[in-house]
């Protein structure tokens, strides 16, 4: 009898493992700027039980079947330098990635989780181009400090949710990707 217990019990495990490897491939991850803030959501979702693939340098032929696209917007002059592209060559990666996930039938979440700090002028040039992107905008609200990403969103009719910090976009993360069927 407590064979047959351990028997069902690992099954159980098994079945829930092989679902969270399922979920593995429901997420990839980019950051649009070329900044490190893309590895900090990936902890996120990690946490959220998501193991999502991170591509700093993400091309439209990447896509693997995913079923959310989350582009992380702030702009790193090294991390473009190291990337070997400019600001204009990061824009169009990030068009042509968009309009692949967009044909796909993907949705698309911006995230911005650097706040005021994150900001300035190269980073403000990809967020007036990241927000029309969005199906939802995910931003920790010391970001939105001169409410530009207020004004993008009511332009482009996309929602945007506030997160008080990195650490409490868990919460609103997760909501999004189950409304988006990624989480159950």
């Amino acid at each position: 009898m407590k064979n047959r217990v351990r028997r069902i019990l690992l099954a159980l495990v098994l079945c829930v493992a092989v679902s969270g490897a399922a979920l593995a491939d429901g997420v990839v991850l980019t950051p649009f700027g070329q900044s490190p803030d893309a590895m900090m959501v990936r902890v996120v979702l990690k946490k959220l039980g998501v193991d999502g693939r991170l591509d700093k340098l993400l091309e439209a032929d990447g896509l693997q079947g995913e079923q959310v696209l989350i582009t992380v917007v702030a702009g790193s002059s090294k991390g473009l330098g190291e990337a070997g592209i400019d600001k204009d060559a990061e824009i169009a990666r990030m068009n042509s990635v968009v309009a692949a996930a967009r044909q796909a039938g993907m949705k698309t979440l911006v995230m911005h989780i650097g706040g005021k700090g994150r900001r300035g002028t190269l980073t403000d040039l990809f967020i007036v181009e990241a927000v029309p992107m969005a199906d939802k905008l995910l931003v920790v609200e010391g970001g939105d400090f001169d409410g530009l990403f207020t004004r993008l969103a009511q332009e482009a009719d996309v929602e945007m949710i506030p997160a008080p910090s990195v650490r409490e976009t868990s919460g609103p993360l997760e909501a999004i990707l189950t409304e988006w069927g990624v989480l159950p």
